[in-house]
């Protein structure tokens, strides 16, 4: 499991863009505009990681940077692996977040608007594309919208950068990796740097990485426990991966299985 040593994480590793993000409403207000050609009137409400959870034993979902505007919320997300079901998880993401809202109160009719954005650094749709932005529509009437207002989001930041304007260029650029090409990816390498120099936050991180390591070690244990006693590996071969002797792999083996 190879994780990052604090001091080379980058603004697109997920730490390090909850907390910037967070940390500066300019900044995130600005990601938001850039991204959605759109202006942000104020960040009413933010919150990093929120956690959506509609029923006790049912499936929740921690979105990485959600935030209000008044009547519209947006959930911005940092994806540098890309997975392929992100379009469904995308759709995951919106009806949790619609079924959030209803559940503190609000009508059908006062649902916010919403916006749910991918920032990748791979192109999911192959059409090297920079921005692809999704909305409900008509396949009979190409032109008819659903009007349900709600949009989806899919950044490549690795993608065309025609039609785009230069300060959209420039983040995606910074996003790829390339170094800051205008004031505000200049501003924002800035924090990163100074982030870097955060005690606390290089504490929380390798809180969060030793805690990421055990829960890694603990899956791993119980997998190569359950191929052993599934027939699939000899005792030998368990005792081998797990670094145990017989009468520890033994013990492990009970605790397990209690």
């Amino acid at each position: 499991m190879n994780q990052k040593n604090y001091k080379e994480l980058r603004f697109t590793d997920d730490f390090m863009f909850c907390k910037i993000m967070l940390a500066n409403k300019d900044i995130c207000k600005e990601v938001v505009e850039l991204l959605l050609g759109c202006k942000v009137k104020d960040v009413v409400y933010l919150e990093e990681q929120k956690n959506i959870k509609i029923t006790f034993d049912g499936k929740g979902i921690r979105l990485d940077v959600y935030l209000e505007d008044g009547n519209t919320v947006y959930d911005i997300e940092m994806q540098t692996i890309l997975k392929r079901d992100l379009a469904k998880r995308a759709r995951y993401y919106q009806g949790m977040i619609d079924l959030n809202l209803i559940e503190q109160g609000a009508a059908y009719s006062e649902l916010k608007e919403s916006f749910v954005v991918f920032i990748c650094l791979e192109d999911l749709f192959k059409r090297n594309r920079s921005i692809y932005t999704f909305k409900n529509c008509c396949l009979e009437e190409r032109d008819l919208l659903l009007d349900d207002a709600a949009t989806k989001v899919f950044v490549n930041a690795g993608g065309d950068r025609k039609g785009l304007t230069p300060a959209q260029i420039a983040f995606l650029d910074y996003v790829a990796g390339k170094d800051p090409s205008d004031g505000f990816t200049e501003r924002l390498n800035r924090e990163v740097i100074r982030a870097r120099e955060k005690e606390e936050w290089e504490v929380e991180y390798m809180t969060l990485l030793q805690r990421d390591r055990e829960k890694y070690e603990e899956g791993r244990t119980e997998g190569i426990i359950s191929l052993l006693m599934d027939g699939i590996i000899s005792e030998d071969i368990a005792a081998a991966r797990l670094n145990k002797t017989p009468e520890e792999l033994a013990e492990l083996m009970q605790q397990i299985k209690k």
